[in-house]
């Protein structure tokens, strides 16, 4: 089995709402990790935003990123543009993902190159 566990939320909001869908994410990644499935974290839309967020060891979903950070294929080039989230995925170190080149943006990952690997999309 394969998933690719993409994360939407938005930690601007500052709801408890955003950050339970970023634990659910994080924790469904790590249910794969720990039975040696083949998983992906991936920060797309206003997501790009936790790359950043996520450096801070002070936050309450650190260890469990820790446990998983190994697991992130990178955040959407075009949507950490749009977002605003350009430094703090240089702080993270994860790569931009720009394989999608849809028109008027700088890429966005291709669910369609991961659903024709056979990758199982879970949102968040």
């Amino acid at each position: 089995m394969k998933a690719a566990v993409i994360v939407f939320s938005d930690p601007k909001s500052g709801s408890e709402e955003s950050l339970g869908r970023l634990f659910n994410a994080l924790a469904a990644a790590y249910d794969f990790k720990q039975r040696g499935e083949d998983v992906q974290i991936l920060f797309q839309g206003a997501g790009t935003r936790w790359a950043g967020e996520l450096m801070n060891t002070q936050h309450p979903a650190y260890e469990l990123f820790a446990a998983v950070k190994d697991k992130v294929a990178g955040v959407s080039c075009g949507c950490a543009d749009v977002f605003g989230a350009q430094a703090g995925v240089a702080a993270s170190g994860f790569d931009l993902i720009t394989e999608n080149s849809v028109p008027n943006t700088t890429g966005l990952p291709s669910l369609a190159r991961l659903t024709a690997e056979g990758y199982a999309i879970l949102t968040f």
